[in-house]
């Protein structure tokens, strides 16, 4: 059969009700499309997908802001025996200082001295040909390269010997 005839036979057969096609399901704006329009035509969005409703509802109740406690450390050294002591986390400087000290002396040092104390902070000890110094900041990577500068413009072979933190606590 030629294609024209064809398309005279089709239209034919829908003339006379003889076809009969499938009824077409109307989408509703808003339901399952989107009305769109354009210049001299409109028509609907098929791909629309509504929005889930929101809910009702109440929300819960924001959390309440965190709170945080201090915490200190110290470093204590005997330099002429080479000795250590560090206390970290602690609730106060003197507890921490005291701690810190205590040992020092059971490291075997004889003339322990607090080099430094810091609170909610990282410290460093750094050495170097015969120096020493402490830095504390907010990492132990501020703390180590402050103390390395201290230490560098005074003599050679500095490096960090020691480091810790004594950061907050959250406790809410």
């Amino acid at each position: 059969m030629a294609p024209m005839f064809r398309i005279f036979v089709l239209a034919g057969a829908m003339a006379c009700g003889l076809l009969v096609l499938p009824a077409a399901h109307a989408q509703q704006a808003g339901v399952d499309c989107v009305p769109v329009q354009g210049q001299g035509w409109s028509g609907c969005d098929p791909n629309y997908r509504p929005q889930p409703q929101q809910s009702t509802q109440p929300s819960a109740a924001p959390a309440p802001p965190a709170r945080w406690a201090d915490q200190w450390g110290a470093i204590a050294t005997d330099n002429q025996l080479g000795k250590l002591g560090a206390s970290m986390n602690g609730v106060d400087q003197a507890s921490v200082e005291s701690l810190a000290m205590n040992q020092c002396q059971n490291e075997g040092g004889t003339q322990c001295k607090i080099l430094i104390s810091f609170h909610n902070q990282c410290g460093a000890v750094i050495i170097g040909d015969g120096k020493i110094n402490a830095s504390s900041a907010a990492t132990i990577a501020q703390a180590s390269e402050d103390g390395l500068k201290v230490c560098s413009a005074g003599t050679t072979n500095c490096h960090v010997y020691y480091s810790a933190c004594s950061l907050p606590a959250r406790i809410q």
